[in-house]
C-alpha cells in the first residue's frame, strides 16, 4: 500500500483517546505525514501525551495540539486550515451516560458530525474517515441512534460536497479490547473482589484489538472513494467466556441487562445487506446515491452478500476461545487505572 499520508496534514478529533493515540503513533512510525494535529478537549491529556517519551521520540516537529470541541464550528475552522485528512474519533460513547444525558450526546455525536462535514467542505479537506460502532446498526440505545445518524450524515456528506474535493467514509467495528471504559479493564479491576458482575450469560460481542482497528482505518483512508461504510471481519466472544478468562476463580454475579443494552450486537442488517459487498477480510456497505456507480468501479472485485445476510455477533463464524481471550487481555494486566 502506498503512503496515503505522505506530505499531508492529518487531524484527529479525540486524538488523546485510546484510538487517537495509537493511530497517531502508527502514522508517525510507519508513514510520512507533514504534520499531525490532535484536536481534543482535555488539556491535561494533551500535556501528558506530548510529554510521553514515545511521542517525544516520534514528534520531530510534526505534532500540533489544538484544544477544542467538535461542537464548536468556529474552532474547527481554525484547526482545519491546510488540513488534507481528518480522522473523526471524538464521541460520547458510554451507553448509560448517553441514556442519562441524551441532549449532550446529540450535541457531540450528531451536531459535532455536522460541524465536521460543514467545515471539511468549506476548508477543502480531501478525505474524512469517521469512526462508528456496531451499536449504530439497528440501534436500541441513544448512543447507537446518534452514531447511526452520524453515519448517515457522513455518507450523505458526499452529496453535500458536490463537485468539491472532499470525500467522506465511515469505519464501523465492535468492542475494542482494553479501551478506556470497556469491560476488560472493568473485569480486571473487579476480579480483586472475587466477584465479576455480568449482565446476561448468553450475551455476545464483536471484538477487535486496538491495533487492528487502527490498521483498518488506515486501509480505509487509502482505499475510500467516498460514501462507503467499511466493516471488518472480526471474531465474537461470549461474555461468560470473557469473565472466565479474566477471573477463572471468581464468582459470577448476574446483574441484568443495563438500560439500552443489547443481548447481541450487529454490524450489517438484512436491509444493509442489499448494498453490501464482501471482500477477503471485510465488507463494504455501499450508498444508494446516484453518484455511486461511477465510484463503484474500484470495488469490482467484491461479491454481493446473499439475500437476507446478517452480520451479528451471535451468528459469527469466528469465535474467541477462553485461551485466546486470556492472551488478548494479558497486556492490560497491571495497567488498570492508568
Amino acid at each position: 500500500m502506498s503512503d496515503p499520508f505522505k506530505n499531508k496534514s492529518v487531524l484527529v478529533t479525540g486524538g488523546t483517546g485510546s484510538f487517537g493515540k495509537r493511530f497517531i503513533q502508527t502514522v508517525l512510525e510507519n508513514y510520512d505525514p507533514r504534520r499531525v494535529i490532535v484536536f481534543s478537549r482535555d488539556e491535561l491529556k494533551q500535556f501528558e501525551m506530548a510529554q510521553s517519551p514515545k511521542m517525544k521520540e516520534l514528534d520531530r516537529g510534526r505534532m500540533r495540539y489544538f484544544l477544542g470541541d467538535v461542537r464548536d464550528a468556529e474552532r474547527l475552522r481554525q484547526a482545519f486550515t491546510d488540513v488534507q485528512i481528518v480522522i473523526h474519533a471524538a464521541a460520547l460513547k458510554q451507553v448509560p451516560a448517553c441514556e442519562y444525558n441524551p441532549f449532550e450526546a446529540i450535541k457531540t455525536n450528531v451536531h459535532g458530525a455536522q460541524n465536521i462535514i460543514d467545515v471539511s467542505v468549506e476548508r477543502g479537506v480531501e478525505r474524512v474517515v469517521a469512526l462508528s460502532t456496531d451499536k449504530a446498526c439497528n440501534p436500541v440505545n441513544l448512543y447507537g441512534a446518534t452514531k447511526l445518524c452520524s453515519d448517515k450524515l457522513f455518507v450523505a456528506g458526499n452529496s453535500y460536497s458536490g463537485g468539491r474535493a472532499t470525500s467522506f467514509a465511515v469505519v464501523r467495528y465492535g468492542n475494542v479490547v482494553g479501551s478506556r471504559g470497556s469491560v476488560v479493564p472493568f473485569f480486571l479491576k473487579r476480579r480483586e473482589t472475587g466477584v465479576l458482575p455480568i449482565t446476561h450469560r448468553e450475551m455476545t460481542r464483536f471484538w477487535i484489538t486496538l491495533q487492528q482497528g487502527v490498521d483498518f482505518v488506515v486501509s480505509a483512508v487509502s482505499r475510500m472513494q467516498g460514501g462507503e461504510i467499511f466493516v471488518p471481519k472480526i471474531p465474537s466472544a461470549k461474555i461468560l467466556d470473557l469473565a472466565t478468562a479474566i477471573g477463572p476463580d471468581c464468582e459470577i454475579e448476574d446483574v441484568g441487562i443495563r438500560p439500552g443494552e443489547k443481548l447481541h450486537e450487529m454490524m450489517i442488517s438484512a436491509d444493509d445487506a442489499r448494498q453490501t459487498l464482501e471482500f477477503g477480510d471485510h465488507y463494504v456497505i455501499t450508498p444508494h446515491f446516484e453518484w455511486w456507480p461511477e465510484r463503484a468501479k474500484r470495488y469490482d472485485d467484491g461479491a454481493p452478500v446473499p439475500e437476507g445476510f446478517v452480520y451479528s455477533s451471535e451468528r459469527n463464524d469466528h469465535w474467541l476461545s477462553v485461551e485466546e481471550i486470556s492472551t488478548l487481555a494479558a497486556p492490560f494486566v497491571g495497567t488498570v487505572g492508568d
